[in-house]
């Protein structure tokens, strides 16, 4: 399989605006294509993945990726898939931004060699330009009715779009000649809701340079979950890169949680592993779905590549001590962690606790009753010692490095207490 017959194979390509140019152009000469994202937060997540994973894959095959970061469009905001008006962020947020996501972004790419990324912000060029500028050397080029037949203005002239949104087509448009222009960049590819943002690039470019030489776009479709429910989204919230919104194990957890039914398409998606790997595991998820030894791939590959070889560790670490219940094993950065999401309680350091009261005050059991015949029954286990003493007392011994306890009731329901 040629990389254009691969892509396809994992489900990659949506649209090409030229499929044979496209493929003449990668077997002819080192191409440089580019993939931008805005900086509307701090850090990216996992939605924001496939278009930079996919630009990789033409890294590994011998392409030069260059990879934007809107400092600028950041400035403004994308209209695609809004109802309403973004709100404007200062330079100095968008500038902390792009900061933050340059150092996720250094992690996917590989910026040494022939081939090596590059890393641009289009605030270099556009940030200083003044409006007669743009208005004279760009905006003559561009229709208002072709951009009005964009469906990402189009979705908002209903519910109304500003002037500063209806622009932003253009200002994308200018990235790509831009690239084309100062680095021989003939080739961008995005999510499927950027094609009209792409194809006005590849319009400036044929009314700005007519000597004849050709720019190439392609889009990549919207991930889907096979139930129905959006990709990247949980009960709290994003999956974020940045390890301080999610932690390495919550992103680890993400993966090896994906249902039988997706598992085989995101291993395509959205890891490096080869289709002869790949058949393997999708043989596995249909023989032996048990061992879902799909899904570890795929937790493993994913949490390695963004987090690092330690940080994966770190979760397996953790998944594997609150499926044996040896929480002992944990360092109180695991437990940070791994714990995050369970009820919690604080207690004051130093105060001698009977664990009966403790297990009432903390709402583990309803009333000194029920603890009573929790703990009688075997139901209560502290650090993942079973406790059946009712007079029981928690001792310093009890304190993981002096922070935490951890009670489990049943087989389960895991509780925090916190020492302060």
């Amino acid at each position: 399989m040629n990389l254009i017959q691969e892509l396809q194979w994992r489900g990659i390509v949506y649209q090409q605006t030229d499929e044979e140019g496209i493929q003449e152009l990668l077997e002819k000469e080192q191409v440089s294509l580019y993939c931008g994202v805005d900086p509307t937060a701090d850090s990216m997540h996992i939605g924001h993945l496939l278009p930079f994973l996919t630009l990789r894959r033409f890294q590994n095959n011998g392409h030069r990726p260059i990879v934007l970061v809107g400092g600028a469009t950041g400035l403004i905001g994308d209209p695609s898939g809004k109802k309403e008006e973004r709100q404007l962020q200062t330079l100095e947020m968008v500038q902390h931004n792009v900061a933050c996501i340059k150092g996720q972004l250094e992690k996917i790419f590989d910026f040494d060699g022939e081939n090596g990324a590059k890393l641009v912000n289009n605030y270099d060029w556009a940030g200083s330009m003044d409006i007669v500028t743009f208005l004279r050397d760009f905006g003559k080029h561009i229709g208002v009715n072709y951009m009005l037949a964009k469906d990402t203005i189009a979705s908002r002239l209903d519910t109304g779009i500003s002037f500063t949104e209806f622009t932003y087509t253009i200002l994308q448009a200018m990235d790509f000649l831009h690239l084309y222009e100062h680095h021989n960049c003939k080739m961008q590819i995005g999510g499927s809701d950027q094609w009209g943002n792409i194809t006005t690039g590849l319009e400036l470019i044929r009314k700005m340079k007519p000597e004849g030489e050709k720019a190439y776009g392609l889009t990549i479709p919207l991930v889907t979950k096979a139930d129905g429910t959006k990709f990247g989204k949980t009960e709290s919230g994003a999956i974020w890169l940045d390890p301080e919104k999610t932690s390495p194990y919550e992103f680890y957890q993400f993966w090896i949680n994906t249902a039988d039914a997706d598992v085989v398409k995101y291993l395509k998606i959205f890891t490096f592993l080869t289709p002869e790997e790949i058949e393997r595991l999708e043989a596995s998820v249909q023989e032996e779905p048990h061992l879902r030894k799909a899904q570890k791939a795929l937790g493993e590959e994913m949490t390695r590549l963004i987090h690092g070889s330690g940080a994966l560790e770190q979760a397996q670490k953790i998944t594997a001590a609150l499926f044996s219940g040896d929480v002992k094993s944990l360092a109180a950065s695991e437990i940070e962690q791994g714990f995050k999401d369970v009820p919690s309680f604080e207690q004051t350091s130093g105060e001698e606790t009977g664990l009966v009261d403790l297990l009432v005050a903390a709402g583990i059991s309803s009333s000194k009753r029920q603890a009573r015949e929790d703990i009688q029954n075997g139901a209560v286990s502290i650090n993942g010692d079973k406790v059946t003493d009712t007079a029981y007392v928690l001792a310093e011994t009890d304190k993981m490095e002096g922070k935490f306890t951890i009670i489990r009731r049943g087989k389960k329901k895991y509780y925090l207490i916190k020492y302060k």
